[in-house]
């Protein structure tokens, strides 16, 4: 059922996250459309996964399979204190503290769906944002064998020719963005984790140097007076990693992911084009076939499927400039916080080491 959102988009937000054993509760806030009364619910991952099953079923929507649905980030798996499980599954956002950047990540999930022109309309959503109640509801799962046989026969219609030229290089052009970005994000990934290492690593270092103090004799307290600054200079290393670090986290980062779950949400959109592509032809080959007494009901058919396919490239075509246009503002605003923040970063540490430098050098002119 359509609707119009009763919340402006720009405003929501997640506030705060519970953690209950292994459910993480997230305090969702956003403002009320002409008016200064605002709303906070409280949502499970069980209610985010039921609203994108909700945008995908909706009915009498023309051309729904032509969406590129914002992607929903993956559940995060249990238990909650498998740090090296919650990596592998969730790479970038199983970083940052307190799951900042998971509730990053589902923020701008709902932001996506809230500004999009069709989905922005799903009763669901509204229900989802504003009712108190919630709506997460355990759904039937297929079974393994229904799921390897879907994979299957999916590798055998992501080869099939398209007729329509635009969308054959568009899927060419995704399966490269995807395995590029796949890619990318998994080398900055590896450097945030290398940064994360080095400044544990220069924890430890500093630590040790405090053991070297010794005040027994003038040398010693000349030498523990050289260990004690080293120690310092050492600790403002380790805060310069772990600020580098938490700023690729938070901008870079989540935004090579949010890239490369994009281009995996425009290739099941692709998909879903393909599978009606194949299902048209199907349909075609059939009409031919049919006998003169059943030609009509056959055509009529092919005329549906023609007509459904049709509204499904249509809105396909308008997805994939609006994507285009909408992941070029987002990944140049990413890039730029990330610059902005390096610099300053950057600028920080050296000013400091300047003044570290200046004590060095007045403490071995004593």
């Amino acid at each position: 059922m359509m609707t119009e959102l009763s919340v402006t988009a720009s405003s929501i937000r997640i506030t705060d996250v519970t953690q209950d054993g292994d459910i993480l509760t997230f305090a969702i806030t956003s403002q009320k459309l002409n008016s200064s009364g605002g709303v906070c619910v409280f949502r499970t991952y069980e209610d985010f996964d039921w609203l994108q099953q909700n945008l995908f079923s909706q009915e009498n929507v023309p051309g729904l399979q032509g969406v590129i649905f914002p992607p929903l980030p993956p559940k995060v798996p249990s238990p909650l204190n498998t740090a090296s499980k919650s990596l592998k599954q969730l790479g970038f956002l199983a970083l940052g503290h307190d799951w900042q950047s998971y509730c990053k990540a589902l923020e701008f999930y709902l932001q996506q769906v809230a500004t999009h022109p069709i989905l922005s309309q799903c009763k669901a959503l509204d229900s989802f944002l504003t009712k108190s109640e919630s709506p997460g509801k355990q759904r039937g799962r297929k079974g393994i064998l229904n799921r390897l046989s879907q994979a299957v026969e999916g590798m055998r219609k992501e080869s099939h020719k398209d007729v329509d030229d635009f969308f054959q290089k568009q899927r060419h052009k995704n399966t490269n963005l995807a395995a590029l970005s796949k890619v990318a994000t998994e080398k900055i990934l590896d450097v945030v984790l290398t940064e994360q290492k080095l400044a544990l690593a220069c924890g430890h270092f500093s630590t040790c140097l405090h053991l070297c103090v010794n005040q027994d004799d003038e040398a010693a307290v000349a030498f523990s007076k050289i260990c004690l600054k080293l120690s310092d200079i050492v600790e403002a290393v380790k805060r310069n990693f772990e600020k580098v670090a938490n700023n690729n986290i938070a901008t870079l980062g989540l935004g090579l992911d949010l890239e490369a779950r994009y281009e995996e949400a425009e290739k099941e959109m692709l998909f879903r084009r393909t599978c009606k592509l194949i299902e048209l032809e199907t349909v075609k080959k059939n009409t031919e076939k049919t006998k003169a007494n059943k030609r009509d009901v056959m055509e009529e058919i092919q005329k549906a499927t023609e007509k459904e396919f049709s509204l499904i490239s249509s809105v396909a075509k308008q997805e994939i400039e609006r994507f285009h246009s909408s992941r070029v503002t987002v990944l140049r605003s990413f890039l730029v916080g990330w610059c902005e923040k390096q610099l300053d970063t950057a600028k920080e540490c050296a000013k400091l080491y300047s003044q570290y430098l200046d004590t060095c050098k007045n403490l071995f002119s004593e």
